[in-house]
């Protein structure tokens, strides 16, 4: 049961990602039909009934057939999706890189602690700072 949840998932994400719907595979056999038609009416080949339908011929096949409308509407893979990607391009990136700003540092401090010279793990490892 595990390998068919898994396999319908894994084809799902690969019809997704090709951008075929559900409905686009339940509209193939009106696609199939389609095709006849054209194949028995105008001795269309798939390539070119490819073409009448999705590629450059589109056009003009819609023009010439306008009683076919209600039948194009129904056949699949004709919604149209939309995908932005916004691009940014920084120009002069070097200026932003190499701007150094100066932060002005206090020079006057609130301790004052003196460098031991003794070793770390002498009697008292924790110095806190000492007072001047």
């Amino acid at each position: 049961m595990n390998k068919i949840v898994t396999i319908g998932i894994s084809l799902l994400i690969l019809l997704q990602s090709a951008n075929i719907h559900f409905k686009d595979l339940v509209e193939l056999g009106q696609l199939v039909e389609h095709y006849q038609f054209h194949n028995e009416e105008y001795g269309d080949s798939f390539m070119v009934f490819v073409s009448k339908h999705y590629g450059e011929l589109k056009a003009s096949h819609s023009e010439k057939h306008q009683e076919e409308q209600k039948e194009h509407e129904k056949l699949p893979f004709q919604h149209q999706t939309q995908c932005a990607q916004p691009l940014v391009f920084v120009l002069g990136a070097d200026n932003f890189v190499d701007s150094r700003s100066e932060i002005p540092v206090a020079t006057k401090g609130n301790f004052h602690y003196q460098i031991s010279y003794s070793h770390i793990w002498g009697d008292d490892p924790f110095q806190p700072p000492k007072q001047a």
